[in-house]
């Protein structure tokens, strides 16, 4: 439980803070988001929906080698990278200035292996924690 919530958090700072940049240097437009007044970024997105997807993803990746994490990773940023193509195309939701599903899927891919890489860490440390508890 403490991994999913260090996953779900770590994530959602994580995506605002590219979400901030992308938005700031006028990459992406979002003229229909939630809270409007409040954000630029589509803070839903950014907070809810993307760490919620980490959280799935680096469960069905916890144990696999870097070869299956990497084929997994494309489950989540292909579908991704088309899906906001589509969506770019065909609704008000956000718009792409100096933007491509080329740059989704390397800011999806990014954040993914980012969140991954955490949470292997945190796994290290638990395991060198157990062994120094096991040896005193």
């Amino acid at each position: 439980m403490r991994e999913n919530l260090v996953i779900f958090f770590s994530k959602g700072v994580l995506a605002t803070l590219v979400d901030a940049y992308v938005v700031g240097t006028k990459k992406i437009e979002y003229p229909v988001r939630p809270l409007g007044k409040i954000f630029k970024t589509n803070i839903i997105y950014d907070m809810l929906f993307f760490p919620l997807l980490s959280v799935i993803w680096v469960k069905m990746s916890y144990n696999d080698n870097l070869g299956k994490i990497l084929l997994k990773s494309l489950v989540f940023s292909v579908p991704m990278s088309i899906g906001q193509w589509y969506f770019e195309r065909n609704s008000r939701l956000f718009k792409w200035k100096k933007w491509t599903p080329v740059h989704t899927f390397g800011s999806v891919s990014f954040t993914l292996f980012t969140i991954r890489g955490l949470v292997g860490l945190i796994k290290k440390v638990d395991k060198i924690k157990s062994n120094q508890n096991i040896t005193e």
